[in-house]
């Protein structure tokens, strides 16, 4: 099922431009392997703890197969150590207040942590996020911290039946994540807009996403 799934998803993102990020939280080690050995070259997990059992675990496999592991959950401060450990790339980061600790933990292992800034771009109240209207000052606060590297923004859209309707969404983030890389500012570099899940990143791709994430898609349903 897994390699069937990945094969029409990869056939359906055509681009070597689009980066596949395939969600695995509570999934066991045998279906992220079986992923991988289908192609997939970057995880991502949401807890950060399983994230380091499954890393601890699998980090040969990963590294014989040049695979990257993404966080892309809420991030609490108490968390920071441990993620910046296993993670190239922690989707998270909504504040000052974790990107402090992020830096200092990166500092400690002399390691420079790449970020996305995630947008709560529908203002929904129950979700994390900083608000698109904060953002300016976000950015130019985390761009002065030497062990951060800021490579794009990350945003979980509104949920709809229609993922059409997500459309609105995905397009004021592009015009968020252009209007940055038109900026200079120092440790900030535009690469990566994440945004898409299984039920809406075609839609995703279409606005501009050049990495999405997909767990059921790919795995099935979470038991």
């Amino acid at each position: 099922m897994i390699e069937e799934n990945l094969e029409k998803i990869f056939a359906q993102i055509n681009s070597k431009d689009v980066h596949l990020v395939a969600v695995s939280k509570r999934k066991p080690i045998t279906d992220i392997k079986k992923a991988i050995i289908s192609g997939i070259r970057n995880i991502g997990e949401n807890r950060v703890q399983e994230a380091f059992d499954k890393y601890t675990e699998l980090k040969d496999f990963l590294d014989q197969n040049k695979v990257k592991l993404h966080l892309i959950g809420h991030l609490q401060t108490n968390k920071a150590k441990k993620a910046v450990e296993i993670a190239d790339l922690i989707h998270s980061v909504d504040s000052l207040k974790i990107a402090n600790e992020i830096n200092k933990k990166a500092a400690a292992i002399e390691k420079v942590q790449s970020i996305l800034i995630q947008i709560n771009i529908g203002k929904e109240e129950q979700k994390s996020g900083c608000k698109p209207d904060d953002l300016p000052a976000l950015l130019k606060a985390i761009s002065g911290l030497k062990n951060l590297k800021i490579k794009g923004l990350m945003c979980i859209t509104p949920y709809f039946d229609d993922p059409e309707k997500t459309r609105p969404y995905f397009r004021k983030m592009r015009a968020l994540f252009e209007n940055i890389r038109q900026s200079d500012m120092p440790n900030v570099e535009m690469k990566y807009l994440s945004m898409g899940m299984t039920h809406d990143y075609l839609v995703a791709m279409e606005e501009g996403a050049n990495m999405i994430r997909i767990g059921t898609g790919i795995f099935g349903e979470r038991e």
